[in-house]
């Protein structure tokens, strides 16, 4: 229809062109003429063409070539009369007759003109009514396709309300279980929006925090369960989750939180979150419950735990502090000792002397029973493999009690059961020490009675298992005693009248050995009857080893040694100084570890002696001092002097750079072997032999002449025991003793030090009878004796 409205007005235009066209034709025609009328039906037929020429309705007919050359013409004609019309009226009228034959010149134009629009527009109106139809077409097509998608969209709806139908009663049925579940859970279920608002509240929540689902319903859960001093974190969580989409507590498993009761109390909960998206947007569900009572039962563990650990590490720190602390002084008391029997005493003196280094002995056994302790709970108790004669190892322990059972009136045998299994792989030292603690329990609690060891190998033949007991015929043990005895510091008797002594560590310490062995210890006993001790371990059948030479420690060294000893305990430095001093060596003496380090720079020494606690600077942190400076001392050998047995502590001094470990209390015998280790070396002419201070006062004050006299009785003195050693095949070790005790008194006149410690080792060596001691203290003091009769007779 706006086709057809549009094409009328066209053709209507072009028709009114031609009826202007007309009227100005008819006015030019007109006599007498009117140049007014004339201008103005041009104008109108002017502005015709015009509209033709410009208009966009006219832009199908200017497409057409007729058309738009008649248009052209029109144009043409336009520029031809405009001249003519617009001129003054005289002339108008003069140009009259040609103004008309141009007019009727193009009269066929217009004309043709106007055919030529009817003929383009009914072309186009053709075309339009076959655009009409092939749209009602397509139309009709798809008015079909549509009634399809709407025919399957109404089987697809259909099916879909089925499945609707379906799910909303599976949604219903699912409704029903869970909220089952949540109103039979043991837990506490909340579910609330992303503003906190609760949506539900489980029965197990309202048994939890006191409130029931319509009370809370729509409320905060903040403002509901969240302490008070919680809040503002909650609500600052809250809104980081709103704004950004952070969750730190949201599907992060179970956590570990602080509730409010409805009645205010604050209490500890466990509780899970998890998310979910609905139609409504995100809610949250929290699973909650209640655990003040577990919370109080593992605070009560944690306390026990926490006063347990506490009290292993006071017992551990006590034990390491009292080690040191012991020792320290227990090392002068019995470094005092061994130099004091270096000096002349008589019988009853060497007596007193003796029995004050027993004591000290026994106290040094007791401090080394507790340190054992503290090593085997602290898992840090090393044992060892060796081939170990088990037969001669029972023999020495029950010859070392005989003494001690004849006393009680009582008899000690041992004996073995089966087949013997002399050599068998274990270690030595905590079998002997569990075998002799057991034997001289049985000993010493036994009167008038007997003690029978047995031992027996009741393991297979590729898995020996020895079997060891001890029966005694003693007062036995009652039953409460008998599951205590292997317990810390039980002696079963605590009486002050009791008639033996002990700390109650004996059996505590051999439990503990047996366990670190891989066996296990036990004991069945009758009041008045007895008990009987057994110990059942593991071992590997031994070959007998061979038979190894062992080097005598109480030797005197045969090199003159420059020695730092870095020790603050004046008594402790005494003593040291003493020993080395005694056997020959030079000794340097700094108080503390900062006084070692500046004394090592400036001197080479042969030896560092360095003590480990000390005030300024310790001896762990002068170590490191001395090895990363360049000082004299750097390469030098430092060996520590401690009172920390623990062997943790020792490892840690040698990673230090220290080389070796001296252990409080010290004896000679550990500091010769010690020198011997670090570069002493077989003596040589020039080896200084004498105290060089000592002879010379001595021989200023005797005179010249006396001296010589009394050096020469001194040489003819000490050749002629050397002769006497070396001649007599068997001799009387008291004589032996005596005639060394003489030449050393001679050779301490003279300050031939090595000379004397030397013989002083062959007497101590002889007081024992110790018949290899003896031999090799002869040899070396020969080969001493030869370099100081040089020496001297220079």
């Amino acid at each position: 229809m706006l086709g057809s409205a549009r094409s009328d007005n066209v053709q209507w235009t072009l028709v009114q062109t031609q009826v202007e066209f007309l009227e100005f034709v008819q006015q030019v025609d007109n006599v007498p003429v009117e140049p007014a009328k004339l201008r103005q039906e041009f104008d109108v037929f002017f502005s015709r063409v015009k509209t033709v020429q410009e208009a966009t309705i006219f832009e199908a007919l200017r497409a057409d070539s007729t058309a738009r050359e008649h248009i052209s013409t029109l144009v043409a004609f336009f520029d031809e009369t405009v001249p003519l019309i617009d001129a003054q009226d005289a002339e108008l009228i003069g140009q009259l007759s040609q103004l008309s034959q141009m007019t009727h010149d193009i009269a066929p134009t217009v004309r043709a003109l106007s055919n030529s629009g009817l003929n383009v527009f009914a072309e186009t109106s053709d075309a339009q009514r076959q655009n009409v139809a092939r749209t009602m077409t397509q139309l009709a097509i798809a008015l079909t396709a549509l009634i399809t998608v709407l025919l399957m969209a109404i089987l697809f709806l259909n099916r879909l309300n089925m499945q609707i139908y379906r799910r909303e009663q599976e949604n219903k049925q699912t409704s029903t279980r869970m909220t089952t579940v949540m109103s039979t859970s043991l837990d506490g279920v909340v579910v609330c929006d992303s503003n906190g608002l609760i949506l539900e509240f489980s029965p197990a929540a309202e048994g939890i925090f006191g409130y029931s689902e319509r009370d809370v319903l729509g409320k905060d859960i903040g403002s509901v369960i969240v302490p008070d001093h919680l809040r503002d974190a909650h609500d600052a969580g809250m809104k980081r989750m709103r704004d950004r989409g952070e969750k730190h507590v949201v599907g992060k498993g179970r956590v570990q939180l602080e509730a409010k009761h409805r009645e205010g109390r604050i209490f500890p909960v466990e509780l899970a979150i998890q998310s979910a998206t609905t139609d409504q947007g995100e809610i949250f569900i929290a699973f909650l419950r209640d655990i003040s009572q577990r919370v109080a039962a593992e605070a009560e563990l944690v306390a026990a735990r926490d006063a347990a650990l506490a009290g292993e590490k006071l017992k551990t720190d006590f034990l390491s502090t009292m080690s040191h602390e012991i020792r320290t002084p227990l090392n002068g008391l019995l470094g005092n000792l061994n130099l004091l029997q270096d000096t002349e005493l008589n019988s009853k003196q060497d007596r007193y002397v003796g029995h004050m280094e027993t004591s000290g002995r026994l106290l040094m056994n007791h401090i080394s029973d507790v340190l054992d302790i503290t090593r085997y709970d602290a898992g840090k108790l090393n044992t060892r493999s060796e081939p170990v004669n088990i037969s001669a190892l029972l023999q020495d322990i029950v010859d070392n009690q005989n003494s001690t059972a004849s006393k009680n009136e009582t008899s000690l045998t041992w004996v073995w059961h089966g087949s013997r299994m002399d050599w068998v792989m274990s270690d030595h030292d905590k079998l002997q020490h569990v075998i002799m603690n057991l034997v001289g329990n049985a000993v010493k609690f036994t009167r008038r009675g007997k003690v029978v060891v047995t031992i027996e190998n009741v393991g297979e033949q590729d898995a020996a298992e020895l079997l060891i007991k001890i029966t005694d015929t003693g007062p036995g043990m009652s039953e409460n005693l008998t599951k205590r005895v292997f317990d810390d510091f039980v002696t079963g008797n605590t009486a002050y009248d009791r008639d033996v002594g002990g700390t109650g560590l004996g059996l505590s310490i051999a439990k503990r050995f047996v366990n670190a062995l891989g066996g296990v210890i036990g004991v069945e006993s009758v009041v008045g009857e007895g008990s009987t001790f057994w110990v059942k371990m593991p071992v590997t059948q031994a070959a007998a080893p061979k038979e190894v030479e062992t080097e005598v420690l109480s030797t005197p060294p045969s090199r003159r040694l420059n020695i730092l000893l870095v020790e603050d305990n004046e008594i402790n430095r005494i003593v040291a100084s003493e020993m080395l001093q005694s056997d020959g060596h030079t000794v340097v003496v700094a108080h503390n570890g900062q006084q070692g380090v500046e004394t090592s720079k400036a001197t080479t020494f042969d030896l560092i002696l360095m003590d480990i606690s000390m005030p300024v600077m310790d001896g762990r942190t002068a170590t490191r001092t001395i090895r990363s400076q360049e000082g004299a001392s750097k390469e030098t050998t430092i060996v520590a002097l401690t009172a920390n047995a623990m062997v943790e502590e020792q490892k840690e001094f040698l990673a230090d750079g220290m080389n070796g470990i001296l252990t409080k209390p010290l004896s000679r015998d550990a500091l010769r072997e010690v020198l011997r280790q670090n570069g002493e070396t077989e003596g040589t002419s020039d080896t200084p032999m004498f105290n060089i201070n000592h002879i010379a006062e001595t021989r200023e004050a005797l005179g010249e002449v006396t001296f010589a006299k009394l050096r020469s009785r001194f040489v003819s003195e000490t050749d002629d025991f050397q002769d006497w050693l070396r001649t007599q095949t068997t001799q009387d070790y008291l004589e032996i003793a005596a005639r060394a005790h003489k030449v050393a008194g001679s050779a301490a006149v003279f300050g031939a030090d090595p000379l004397r410690s030397s013989l002083k080792a062959v007497e101590n060596a002889a007081k024992v009878g110790d018949v290899e001691a003896i031999k090799d203290g002869i040899s070396l003091l020969d080969n001493i004796w030869k370099q100081t009769k040089s020496q001297l007779s220079n």
